[in-house]
């Protein structure tokens, strides 16, 4: 199976980038993983946020397969613990399926039809993060919970 981030918008903070790409390369040691950035939507200014929502929408879902599991990082979707996200990985890896995305939205959540497509939605914390912040948070929770699944001492239980 891979895991596949995709994001909208670029992480221009450097300490940020650096800590993401620690969790990308300790993550390889389980998973393929990969992370597609989507850049800004140029001209959003002159947008309507629904405008913005729309064109974000098109460009996240042409990046899809339809065999893709496709997962939004959503305010309101379902919230678990390090060690219930382990074993929502593990009945993905079970299952079969090729590829499962995660998605992380631009700063008005998603289109209609993204919520239409996806197979689930997680919530990270009813708190509210920078989608830079986000990024590093789920690429660490992922790490985590591949070391739960091996028993690794990473987790303290």
């Amino acid at each position: 199976m891979q895991i596949k981030l995709i994001a909208i918008g670029k992480t221009d903070n450097k300490n940020l980038q650096t800590l993401i790409a620690d969790y990308k390369k300790r993550l390889g040691f389980y998973i393929r993983f990969e992370m597609e950035i989507i850049p800004d939507i140029k001209n959003a200014k002159h947008l309507s946020e629904a405008q913005q929502k729309e064109k974000e929408g098109e460009l996240i879902l042409k990046k899809t397969q339809a065999s893709d599991v496709l997962v939004l990082l959503d305010e309101n979707g379902k919230q678990m613990d390090s060690v219930a996200f382990s074993n929502y990985l593990q009945k993905h890896l079970n299952s079969g399926i090729k590829t499962i995305i995660f998605v992380i939205g631009g700063p008005y959540g998603f289109s209609d039809a993204v919520y239409a497509r996806a197979n689930g939605k997680l919530g990270l914390s009813k708190m509210t993060f920078s989608h830079q912040m986000v990024r590093l948070f789920f690429i660490e929770q992922l790490y985590r919970g591949f070391t739960i699944l091996k028993n690794e001492p990473y987790h303290h239980r």
